[in-house]
């Protein structure tokens, strides 16, 4: 196949996103009036929403959760997909009834922190924002892309990286998705992980994340979700990641949702001129948020 130049691009992209409120969509998963309804959803004082950009753990994380709230053993959750374990508000492709659901009720969302239910401004409800080296990020999401069964095309890397860094993406851009979190904290009850620092040390994760939703496991429960969310567990669960969706939704004969689960893939892929280009905008728009990122992982730390 051809390799789509950035107009072309951009062309393909209008007949498969539309931008609401500033922010780009997938057309075919959700509506304006669905991205509306969400800022009125009534909200649970136990309840728990997992907030990232797309391609920072967020299936990772979903898992844990689950996990978590089940004890570890999952004995509810065993044969129900992760999606209707943890769905998502904006993209609620099973059709989930959030109001019949049980406390505490678990939702996902790549929304920004303005569209994000408005109850939640009260503090009732609480909310895990998990972030991750935006170089990673650039590399895996160019490889879902390569998954959409939307495109007629093969995706040139160059031009993913010019429409990643302007924010003509699906989840829009990700300095403002970080910047618009990191700097409304004070208006949410919210924790913040690093996908890196989850790689580094899963059980140190799991420990805070129970701290955090006042849920006290014992060890050998925490043990278990350590297990069970390995990455080589998660690639082995197909009712975890991500491979009972369609080909229609993901096509996967062109590669695999869950693909490495490591820290430094970008090295693979971006050129030296491109991460300094990197470099440089991440420093314009991202230094004087208290953000440390953690670009690779050498084999010491991670021992």
């Amino acid at each position: 196949m051809a390799t789509m130049d950035r107009d072309a691009l951009e062309e393909a992209l209008k007949s498969i996103y539309f931008k609401h409120k500033g922010i780009w969509f997938v057309t075919s998963l959700t509506s304006p009036k669905i991205i509306d309804d969400i800022e009125h959803m009534k909200i649970r004082d136990d309840d728990v929403f997992l907030v990232t950009y797309p391609k920072s753990g967020t299936v990772w994380t979903q898992q844990i959760l689950s996990l978590i709230f089940n004890e570890g053993h999952r004995n509810r959750t065993e044969q129900i997909e992760n999606i209707k374990r943890v769905p998502w508000l904006e993209y609620n492709i099973r059709n989930v009834d959030f109001n019949s659901r049980p406390s505490p009720r678990l939702f996902t969302t790549h929304l920004p922190y303005y569209l994000m239910p408005k109850d939640l401004r009260f503090r009732t409800a609480k909310i895990i924002y998990v972030s991750r080296n935006p170089k990673d990020i650039l590399a895996s999401y160019y490889h879902f892309y390569k998954m959409s069964p939307f495109l007629e095309s093969t995706i040139n890397w160059e031009t993913f990286l010019d429409l990643f860094m302007s924010g003509k993406v699906a989840g829009s851009s990700w300095f403002d998705h970080v910047r618009g979190w990191y700097q409304h904290k004070e208006e949410f009850d919210i924790l913040f992980l690093t996908y890196e620092d989850m790689i580094k040390d899963l059980r140190s994760t799991v420990l805070k994340i129970c701290k955090f939703v006042s849920i006290n496991l014992d060890d050998e429960a925490v043990d278990i979700v350590v297990e069970k969310a390995t990455f080589k567990n998660m690639i082995q669960d197909p009712l975890s990641n991500y491979t009972f969706l369609s080909n229609e939704i993901l096509d996967k004969n062109k590669g695999s949702f869950l693909r490495k689960g490591i820290v430094g893939d970008w090295k693979t892929i971006m050129t030296v001129a491109q991460s300094e280009m990197f470099d440089n905008v991440y420093k314009e728009k991202m230094e004087d948020l208290p953000i440390k990122i953690m670009w690779e992982i050498n084999e010491e730390t991670t021992s």
